[in-house]
């Protein structure tokens, strides 16, 4: 390989490119080598310290690629300790002088004689407040308005389900409208009015009938059997026809 690079000087990481390029070696090559990954030379490379794992990382792996490159490793290590150590923060300021001190303590006797004035004025303000108080009467207790209970509402709605027990013919009238079904053994059929429902069965022995969940069954077997229901029925009030 052609020259030699022995100056670590920082930047550490443009001594390490340059030790790098003038060996001809490529980062990925150098990773092979070194067993270190493209990113972490590239950002030991870079000085983009942050990305690493951590100071002893850091370190390491500088001395690791130094050695490879021939480059001194102790000097790597000391220069980037040296850049490490520049980019600290600054310590804080020492203790205040004599003036700042004399300023320091002025303000806090002021912010002292602030808050106390503040205490007592808001004292007086409540003593002032309590007297008031207690020299006047207490408005009597006005009567308690007693609770009106409210109506339970009612389901305005006719609702009727027949069941069947064996095949019937059920026929309905629903606030006029006209409707036939035929049932089968255990089918059920709800029919819905507002105002006026009839329903009719072919048998009255064959259905059973519920108004609002209220079992209205009602004919005799074999009979057909008309249950006429107006808005507000609980129980209906059925008439044969027949």
């Amino acid at each position: 390989m052609a020259g030699s690079v022995t100056d670590p000087r920082p930047g550490v990481g443009s001594a390490l490119q340059r030790a790098r390029e003038v060996r001809g070696l490529s980062l990925d090559e150098a990773a092979r080598d070194t067993r270190l990954r493209v990113d972490q030379l590239d950002a030991l490379e870079r000085e983009d310290f942050d990305v690493l794992p951590g100071e002893v990382y850091v370190r390491a792996s500088l001395r690791t690629y130094a050695n490879y490159l021939g480059l001194d490793a102790d000097k790597v290590s000391g220069a980037y300790a040296r850049t490490a150590v520049e980019a600290e923060p600054a310590p804080p300021p020492g203790r205040l002088g004599p003036v700042e001190r004399m300023i320091a303590a002025s303000r806090i006797r002021d912010n002292q004689r602030f808050l106390l004035v503040a205490a007592i004025t808001i004292l007086v303000v409540l003593l002032a407040l309590g007297i008031l108080s207690r020299g006047e009467a207490a408005p009597p207790a006005g009567p308690i308005p007693a609770a009106t209970a409210s109506p339970i509402p009612t389901d305005p709605t006719i609702r009727v389900v027949v069941v069947a027990r064996s095949d019937v013919t059920v026929e309905s009238e629903a606030d006029g409208t006209r409707d036939a079904q035929v049932l089968r053994p255990g089918e059920t059929i709800t029919l819905v009015a507002l105002e006026r429902l009839v329903v009719s069965v072919s048998d009255a022995g064959l259905a059973e009938v519920s108004l609002n969940g209220k079992d209205v069954t009602a004919g005799v077997a074999g009979s057909p059997y008309t249950y006429p229901f107006e808005a507000g029925d609980v129980g209906g009030n059925p008439s044969s026809s027949g």
